[in-house]
């Protein structure tokens, strides 16, 4: 089917209900056809939201390497950062034990 091209037709604004020529017209997102005063463009907000969703797992994954942990061993109370002035003191007795497992003292 064919239609007129409209050049000469006049057409009725839905929302301000004034005459304007009919190729004047434009279509809104609401589906009605409006003048240019009236027309308004559809507001991003109105647009759905993305659905982003954060990843939950790595892709590929590295194992955990067992790596060896350096601990002072003193008496209740001491510190490993105990000074003489301002020289460390390095005269620090360790007192290693335990109950569960094994304990490996490296003095250096």
């Amino acid at each position: 089917m064919t239609y007129a091209l409209g050049k000469y037709a006049n057409a009725i604004c839905d929302r301000c209900g004034q005459q304007y020529p009919y190729l004047t017209l434009k279509k809104e997102w609401t589906g009605f056809k409006v003048c240019i005063e009236c027309y308004e463009p559809k507001h991003p907000q109105l647009e759905p939201k993305r659905n982003i969703s954060d990843p939950q797992a790595l892709l590929q994954p590295r194992p955990d390497v067992p790596a060896g942990i350096d601990v002072y061993a003193g008496a209740p109370g001491d510190s490993a950062f105990t000074s003489t002035g301002m020289q460390p003191n390095t005269n620090n007795a360790l007192i290693g034990g335990g109950s569960v497992g094994t304990v490996t003292v490296t003095t250096s």
